[in-house]
């Protein structure tokens, strides 16, 4: 899927969950679409779920 593809399915999404959700919806999905992008981008760049579990027990620390 090219990324224009994917822009457009996220708008749509955004645009459905601020219409029929409200303003705290169209944050709420843009928060956890941001997310699923950063986690998608590492896996795509070689990332494997023991760093990122890694990463985030160093947070705790």
């Amino acid at each position: 899927m090219d990324r224009a593809l994917t822009g457009l399915i996220a708008g749509m999404a955004l645009a459905f969950a601020g219409w029929f959700g409200g303003f705290g919806a169209f944050l709420l999905v843009a928060a956890l679409g941001a997310a699923g992008y950063a986690v998608g981008y590492f896996f795509d760049r070689g990332g494997r779920a023991e760093d990122l579990r890694h990463a985030f027990d160093r947070g705790r620390r």
